[in-house]
């Protein structure tokens, strides 16, 4: 039931991590707060599409 998933930098959008979940007890998209090197701050990191 665990689903591979990609978190993307809502600011640059660049993919940044890749986290797993559990698709019965989590339906909508997850939500971090994650450290983008990209950007060089921490930012918001959404579950991609």
């Amino acid at each position: 039931m665990r689903e591979t998933i990609t978190l993307v930098c809502g600011e640059c959008k660049r993919k940044n991590y890749i986290s797993q979940k559990n698709k019965a007890t989590t339906k909508e998209r997850v939500e971090f707060s994650k450290f983008c090197n990209s950007c060089r701050k921490h930012t918001k990191h959404k579950e991609e599409k």
